[in-house]
């Protein structure tokens, strides 16, 4: 009797665990949101909700040598899956050989919010990112959440994070302003939940709950698109190391919110 009271204890922690770990989670007190249902999702289907999402770049390839295939998103288990592979695909664009990575593109460009996902980085030299941009004849700007290469030597534990001006109304003068945030243990060892707050005064990055950078908005008043990929970084990260491919860069969820004006 205590034998199988023991075990439906057990199985009820897990099932709480479980679910507990799904519950909504809460932006930045001190401020009302309301949810932004566009760049929101659990992913509990089988597939990408493509009214959401692209299951590419529909204006970039990757970051050669790399290419973005469409094959490396998939959706299962509650999560949605961006994986790194050692393969030629036939018929690649010239520069793209001997790996494939995976991006999704949200179809909906966004001003401002908190935007929070919880996820696995891949263990691979290939990068897990989740950033926003977007590209006009004006204006070009970009703000990355982090870019870890989880598998890479002395990044293994580092979450870089900066924000990006390629171009405004004054010329194309590409400059950034950079930082990370070094977590207690390898980044691909466990899920954490990444946030970043963004309105017209600051910039604010979080790490499980815990600010970890906080800058003045200068420049990044742009409706931008946000992005998931895996990119080879042949010069920062190194190429993969095909012995540890595949990796997977995997995402619990994404959730979205809005300031109540």
């Amino acid at each position: 009797m205590f034998g199988k009271l023991a075990v439906v204890c057990s199985l009820l922690v897990v099932w709480t665990m479980t679910h507990c770990s799904r519950a909504v989670a809460d932006p930045p007190a001190g401020e009302r949101w309301t949810p932004i249902p566009e760049l929101t999702d659990e992913f509990e289907d089988q597939e990408l909700d493509k009214s959401k999402w692209h299951d590419h770049n529909p204006s970039w390839k990757g970051r050669q040598p790399g290419f973005f295939s469409k094959a490396n998103v998939t959706v299962s288990d509650g999560e949605l899956h961006l994986t790194a592979r050692a393969e030629d695909l036939p018929n690649l664009p010239k520069g793209y050989h001997t790996f494939t990575t995976a991006a999704v593109k949200s179809k909906t460009l966004v001003k401002y919010g908190y935007f929070e996902i919880k996820c696995k980085p891949m263990r691979s030299r290939a990068s897990s990112a989740f950033w926003f941009y977007h590209s006009t004849p004006e204006l070009w700007t970009e703000i990355d959440v982090f870019e870890i290469g989880g598998g890479a030597p002395g990044h293994e534990r580092i979450v870089h994070m900066n924000v990006h001006v390629f171009r405004t109304p004054e010329g194309n003068r590409h400059w950034s302003k950079g930082d990370k945030w070094t977590g207690p243990t390898d980044l691909a060892d466990d899920y954490r939940v990444y946030g970043l707050e963004w309105d017209k005064d600051e910039i604010k990055y979080y790490a499980d709950a815990k600010l970890v950078r906080s800058l003045k908005n200068t420049h990044w008043h742009q409706p931008l698109h946000m992005n998931f990929d895996s990119e080879t970084m042949p010069n920062w990260f190194g190429l993969p190391v095909k012995e540890n491919l595949p990796a997977t860069f995997s995402i619990e969820y994404v959730r979205s919110w809005k300031k109540v004006e």
